[in-house]
């Protein structure tokens, strides 16, 4: 089982690619080499495969590091399930995770959400697509300055206040409050509910 991201960045016609894609590709990068496991075509689309456990953490990270950005955000359709064809490159292979993620990542625009997931399995899909509608009312709005710190938190979980607040230059009660408005707990909390209840069978 594999888990396959499609997105696309929003406003992306507003900045110059020299502002996101060097961030993105880098990011990309810590799962492996293009095409085979990640790629961005069409100006301002992508695929990433990455392992079903990760799958919604990606897609967070992936989130806070675009709208660490001022004015961009992301799309993206998870799509969990088997790879049944391997091409020359991730846009080029085929299964139901590849068919899952392009059928969610086609339905978001006129869903009106901006991160979806798709198992195959209905009961799991209705429960976690509606925390996620949730989860984004507060994620698709979070500022500059929430999108760095959920960023920092993500890249490393251990971190503790004093540590951010050594690394942004800001006080601790800064960090507290940053992390307060972006509503980091609410994050770890879904993260963790799909950790524990979306390891979907082998």
């Amino acid at each position: 089982m594999i888990a396959i991201i499609t997105g696309d960045i929003i406003n992306s016609e507003n900045y110059p690619s020299s502002e996101w894609i060097p961030i993105l590709k880098e990011y990309f990068s810590r799962f492996g080499t293009s095409p085979m496991v990640w790629e961005i075509y069409r100006g301002d689309e992508f695929q990433l495969k990455v392992n079903q456990e990760n799958a919604l953490f990606s897609a967070i990270q992936i989130k806070a590091i675009l709208k660490s950005i001022k004015g961009l955000d992301v799309r993206m359709g998870i799509g969990i399930g088997l790879e049944t064809f391997t091409g020359s490159g991730v846009s080029e292979s085929n299964g139901p995770a590849y068919q899952r993620s392009g059928r969610k990542f086609d339905s978001l625009k006129e869903s009106k959400v901006n991160l979806s997931i798709a198992t195959g399995d209905e009961s799991h899909d209705k429960t976690i697509n509606l925390m996620l509608k949730l989860a984004l009312d507060f994620m698709d709005n979070w500022s500059v300055v929430s999108a760095e710190i959920v960023t920092m938190i993500l890249d490393n979980l251990e971190a503790s206040q004093k540590e951010l607040a050594l690394k942004l230059g800001i006080k601790q009660s800064a960090v507290s409050q940053r992390l307060k408005r972006a509503r980091i707990d609410l994050v770890l909390e879904l993260l963790a509910y799909y950790e524990n209840l979306f390891k979907l069978p082998q």
